[in-house]
């Protein structure tokens, strides 16, 4: 009769008293049981019979829990439900946390031992079904009472409703900014519903606690997860962290400030006694500077004049903790512009060049720009021979084509004159001949007088007429 799963949480999720080889017979119902949770490390731990807690911590609906004495020595584990005492009759809740850890959350939350009631057995099936089924009607109630309420024109918003486990009463939980007059209210709920009336009013904080939802950082509310104690938060929170208050960025889900606010403030606070107060002024030679910013990581104060607050010169702690010092000595400071010191790179140009993401960019843009005056520039050239010699040359063969031509024509001509044969050197050249010019040449020739000379005959014109 109870629950496979190791955390159970919502009472309202809470598996029934049978289970499958899987272990919850309904798996749907089963949801949200990491809400508000608590692991017991000391589970594994076994202790003496005489030490034995003999109290548990049962939740019921969201966030409500309470810590109830097992007097019948009932053997219960993490997801058992059980029926424990109420006013009036009885309630049905999901056990959360047994063991030694129990004493420790009860201290904690300074509840004594003699005012915890009673757990009277493990829940029957019939317990369980009264249960479930004014479970079912919870919605359909907190819709109905709203409009009652709004009927009577009170100013006030029904959170949630919560039937107790044997219908024998429910409680309404609401928000209110001002006293709401309930003598009518509680009439009407009362004959609506036919059972106990309880109001009981809560902050915005518990009510974003039982709404849940999403905060800004992207996860689920603390205070819907497992944060329990709501600590007050106010706007110096922001201020020691040096945040801009701004009440979009500040505020939670509830409207109010953030509970994360206070999770990394005592550690402000311990880096921040070291530093001199905000309101530090010093007294220089051109005039009085106060502190316009603090960084608590880098230990550095931002000063500015107060003729030019425009112009802010940051200074480490030390040297202001001197400077202030010096004033109260009855001493004036140099200017702020001479105490600060410029500040040297430790990086070379070319390293800053390399870390530039437009590195690569940059480089072809440079180059590109370089080829294309190039291409340019020769281009013209071309253009301009070809105007001058009248001739047309492609413009993809530049000069140097013609100088490679030139110099391949004077090699050829190198090894024609190497190839031909040699003569001895003991052997005279031969005397070269004077050409005498032939008899019948075309210069000497003259007209043969002996030669007849023929003409040739043509056939007489026929005449068409005739």
């Amino acid at each position: 009769m109870s629950c496979g799963c190791k955390t159970s949480g919502d009472s309202a999720h809470s598996c029934g008293p049978k289970k499958t080889a899987n272990g919850c017979e309904n798996v749907n119902t089963c949801g949200n049981s990491y809400k508000l949770s608590v692991f017991d490390w000391l589970s594994n731990i076994q202790n003496p019979a005489s030490n034995r807690c003999d109290f548990v911590e049962v939740r019921f609906k969201n966030d409500r829990k309470s810590f109830y004495k097992n007097v019948n020595n009932i053997p219960l584990h993490i997801g058992s439900v059980v029926t424990v005492e109420s006013s009036p009759g009885h309630d049905i809740g999901v056990v959360s946390l047994t063991g030694e850890l129990v004493k420790i959350q009860m201290k904690k939350k300074k509840v004594s031992e003699e005012s915890a009631l009673k757990i009277y057995r493990q829940s029957n099936q019939k317990d369980i079904e009264v249960w479930q089924e004014v479970r079912k009607k919870e919605d359909s109630v907190k819709i109905e009472a709203r409009k009652i309420a709004q009927r009577l024109g009170l100013e006030m918003k029904v959170t949630d409703v919560e039937y107790q486990g044997d219908a024998s009463k429910v409680t309404f939980y609401y928000t209110a900014d001002n006293r709401v007059d309930f003598r009518q209210l509680i009439k009407d709920y009362a004959g609506a519903f036919r059972t106990k009336i309880d109001m009981k009013q809560i902050g915005f904080r518990q009510e974003a606690a039982k709404v849940g939802g999403i905060g800004s950082c992207g996860r689920e509310l603390c205070c819907s997860t497992w944060l329990t104690d709501f600590r007050s938060v106010n706007t110096n929170v922001a201020r020691y962290q040096q945040l801009s208050i701004n009440p979009q960025k500040l505020a939670g889900q509830c409207g109010k400030l953030k509970c994360c606010l206070n999770y990394e403030l005592d550690s402000y606070l311990d880096a921040l006694s070291n530093f001199p107060s905000s309101s530090t002024t010093l007294d220089t030679e051109k005039g009085r500077a106060f502190c316009i910013k603090i960084d608590v990581f880098k230990k550095k104060m931002w000063f500015a004049y107060v003729e030019n607050s425009i112009a802010w010169y940051d200074f480490d702690i030390d040297l202001v903790k001197k400077l202030i010092s010096k004033n109260k000595r009855g001493e004036k400071t140099l200017p702020l512009e001479d105490l600060k010191q410029p500040e040297t790179s430790m990086k070379s140009i070319d390293l800053i060049q390399e870390n530039n993401v437009d590195r690569f960019e940059k480089k072809n843009k440079g180059n590109s720009r370089h080829k294309n005056q190039n291409r340019s520039n020769a281009s013209n050239q071309n253009n301009q021979n070809q105007q001058g010699q009248g001739q047309k040359r492609p413009n993809n063969k530049p000069e140097r084509q013609d100088r490679d031509r030139s110099e391949k024509s004077e090699r050829q001509q190198n090894s024609n004159a190497n190839n031909q044969p040699r003569q001895p050197k003991n052997q005279q050249p031969k005397p070269q001949l004077e050409k005498v010019a032939a008899p019948n040449s075309d210069a000497e020739k003259k007209p043969n007088p002996n030669k007849k000379k023929f003409k040739k005959k043509f056939p007489p014109k026929k005449d068409n007429n005739a």
